[in-house]
């Protein structure tokens, strides 16, 4: 006779459908971004994507508007390539983009996670946190926003920046 499946999501933390994350190496603190299961890929808001040579090896540098609904603060960041890959949005539009890989904060813990680049300007937010990045990790409660909630200093982030 079959066993039941174990229920195997003790260890895992509870998030919202959105909550505030962090992307330290990139110095992008506390954007707000969908926990989309929807997605496979995280993404991440870009513009000006520029891929340049470092130690052989293809690095990009980009801008960024951290702050929802605006574009007037602008973040530049630079990381290395770790693939390209073709994505297929959730309007059926199959785009090439950028993949990188970056430390996530969210709430206390941390992990490592892959990024693709692409704008996001008529997006509601700035970035997505696909099922790759939240498998075995976190439990999603669609029906609560910000469970985690608003980490200290995170309206004040881009504020005089």
């Amino acid at each position: 006779m079959n066993k039941p499946p174990v229920n195997d999501t003790d260890h895992r933390m509870a998030v919202g459908w959105r909550e505030w994350v962090s992307l330290p190496e990139l110095g992008l603190p506390w954007l707000k971004a969908k926990i989309d299961t929807g997605a496979r890929t995280s993404a991440l808001h870009t513009f000006m994507v520029e891929p340049y040579q470092k130690d052989g090896k293809t690095w990009v540098r980009f801008g960024m508007h951290p702050r929802q609904h605006s574009t007037e603060v602008e973040v530049f960041c630079d990381a290395q390539v770790i693939d390209q890959r073709k994505v297929t949005d959730s309007g059926g539009h199959t785009e090439q983009r950028y993949v990188i890989a970056t430390q996530l904060r969210l709430g206390e813990a941390r992990w490592p996670i892959e990024l693709t680049l692409t704008n996001r300007d008529n997006m509601r937010f700035r970035m997505l946190l696909g099922r790759t990045a939240i498998a075995q990790r976190l439990l999603v409660q669609p029906d609560v926003s910000f469970l985690l909630g608003k980490p200290k200093g995170a309206d004040l982030e881009w504020r005089d920046t």
